[in-house]
């Protein structure tokens, strides 16, 4: 199957915005799963509400409220650009679109790994004179490793497949911000666009499997380490 040089910098631009996603949105999903799992506070359901809102608005209704706000003339959005970043129209607009549709598919999981995770670990290395951050570094962490990966592998693939927030915050630009899902609809509405459109649909289905084999291998890896005495 020969690809075009164009074909090749949607998938290239695609893998980019996910990678990206992921790369950002895990550290920030890690910590939020542990605040949600390990702490009591009064608004903590609340804040779960917001997190897991994505999943449960339409997505054209988080594009366009990231447009109000990243947007050129939003509150945030014009204060990032007299410091030179943008999103709106722009790749990283579409990782920002990507990450934040995703994020609840990170928190979720790693959330239940924290919550599963034996606290008695934990307290017999603070009797030993481990600190906070070397006991999470080194037991509570490695003891969430696969609902961190499943979390990764969902967000991957949801960065992959966006596309109600990705057009209406960074519309489709070829070459700039149209990536797979955008720009198979794109090839879907021009005459001769489905053989196309079809590559491309193959070669997101590829992408998409290969990532959750490679998961499952990474999650029975760490699940059999932890296994050993």
């Amino acid at each position: 199957m020969m690809l075009s040089p164009t074909e090749l910098q949607i998938i290239g631009l695609s893998l980019k915005v996910a990678m990206t996603a992921v790369l950002f949105g895990l550290p920030l999903g890690i910590a939020t799963a542990w605040l949600l799992a390990r702490c009591e506070f009064p608004a903590r359901s609340l804040v779960s509400g917001l997190i897991h809102l994505p999943l449960v608005l339409p997505p054209v209704v988080t594009g366009y409220v990231l447009l109000l706000v990243f947007g050129r003339s939003g509150p945030v959005g014009a204060w990032l650009d007299t410091i030179g970043v943008r999103f709106a129209f722009d790749w990283t607009g579409a990782a920002l679109a990507a990450g934040i549709m995703g994020f609840p598919l990170v928190v979720r999981p790693v959330r239940l790994a924290f919550e599963m995770a034996d606290p008695g670990l934990e307290r017999a290395a603070e009797t030993l004179g481990a600190g906070p951050a070397v006991r999470f570094l080194t037991i509570t962490l490695p003891l969430a490793a696969p609902g961190i990966l499943a979390g990764s592998v969902l967000a991957f693939a949801k960065a992959l497949g966006e596309f109600g927030a990705t057009i209406t915050f960074v519309s489709s630009i070829p070459g700039e911000t149209r990536t797979l899902p955008l720009a198979i609809y794109s090839l879907t509405q021009t005459p001769g666009g489905e053989a196309a459109a079809f590559r491309l649909v193959l070669i997101s289905t590829i992408v998409s499997i290969l990532a959750l084999v490679v998961s499952e291998i990474l999650a029975r890896r760490t699940t059999a380490s932890q296994a050993r005495p």
